[in-house]
């Protein structure tokens, strides 16, 4: 009986933290998704050290040590990805270079006088 109830309440837990993410997530203008997102891939980096941590704790069991190291691939993975969406987002937001004159344009307005 105990079961159960701790089953019902983990899953209603489960489903409301679902919904309520979709619906916060969902007010975020698109302006801003790709800081935020950027910025959340690379706070996934605490997964890649809690993973690190207990992989030294995990003992000889073999399931744990899978689990852990898929883990670890899928938060490094995360961690990259989310350095390399923040880097190629301030590149487009840097000045591009004005290219140079073309031959015969001096660039300056004379005030039309000749």
């Amino acid at each position: 009986m105990i079961l159960a109830s701790t089953l019902t309440t983990n899953l209603s837990i489960l489903v409301l933290a679902g919904f309520i993410g979709f619906v916060v997530i969902s007010k975020v203008p698109n302006t801003l998704h790709t800081p935020l997102m950027s910025g959340t891939n690379a706070i996934h980096g605490i997964v890649l050290l809690g993973g690190l941590l207990i992989v030294g704790l995990a003992g000889n069991d073999a399931f744990n040590k899978v689990i852990l190291v898929i883990a670890i691939t899928f938060g490094t993975i995360n961690v990259v990805g989310g350095f390399l969406v923040t880097d190629r987002m301030l590149e487009m937001f840097k000045a591009k270079p004005k290219p140079p004159p073309a031959e015969g344009e001096h660039g300056e307005d004379d005030g039309g006088e000749s």
